[in-house]
């Protein structure tokens, strides 16, 4: 039996946290372990719990989602944080991405688009659609160059996936992928994985940031 993916909800309003949880614990490969209603909370209750993913607010009263996001990620280096925005596209939203955190929702996403997002951050993707990946580097544009000392890290990327790694800049789907390239999705898996751990990349998100700062695409 596959464990469920354990799940961490941060919101500073009590109504909410109840409807993802009730959404969430519908699933049969979701359960929630925890709540918190500001940053610190989430710290705390994220570290004790290590949940598989986080469902961060942004904009919360005392150490906000952003800040929290980035101490997540960083003492929890296996678990992926989903930022919940009222407004798409919302520039707290992409502070956190630069934080650290593997995609963002809209709070009234539909119910199969919140539970479609919190599998795919667990398993490495982005809850990014093609078209907020291109806002999203046009935004972070100006801090995406590298530093003249910084070393190539796709110099160890094979020719196939490096091609990978482009179409994986562009915003495309492994099924995209998979047409474009004449390969399986199950190859493609493959491809992605190995990509993402020669790079360093946490997910998706953050390998598309890479080969923006890179000039690949």
């Amino acid at each position: 039996m596959i464990d469920p993916i354990r799940i961490l909800l941060v919101d500073d309003q009590e109504l909410i946290r109840v409807g993802f949880r009730l959404v969430l614990e519908a699933e049969s490969d979701m359960v929630v372990v925890g709540e918190a209603s500001d940053g610190e909370e989430a710290i705390r209750r994220a570290t004790e719990f290590t949940p598989d993913v986080v469902l961060m607010d942004i904009r919360m009263p005392g150490l906000d989602g952003i800040a929290a996001t980035e101490a997540i990620v960083q003492s929890l280096p296996d678990t992926r944080v989903l930022v919940l925005t009222t407004f798409d596209l919302d520039e707290y939203a992409f502070g956190a991405i630069r934080a650290g955190a593997s995609g963002f929702l809209l709070k009234d996403a539909q119910r199969h688009e919140l539970t479609s997002a919190v599998r795919a951050v667990h398993r490495g993707d982005a809850a990014l659609a093609p078209r907020v990946t291109r806002r999203l580097l046009e935004h972070l544009g100006p801090h995406l160059a590298p530093a003249s000392d910084e070393p190539d890290p796709t110099a160890s990327l094979t020719d196939r996936e490096r091609d990978v790694f482009v179409a994986i800049a562009r915003g495309h789907t492994n099924a995209e992928i998979a047409h474009s390239l004449f390969l399986s999705e199950s190859t493609v898996k493959t491809h992605v994985g190995r990509v993402l751990m020669k790079l360093e990349a946490r997910d998706r998100v953050h390998a598309v940031i890479l080969a923006h700062r890179h000039g690949m695409v």
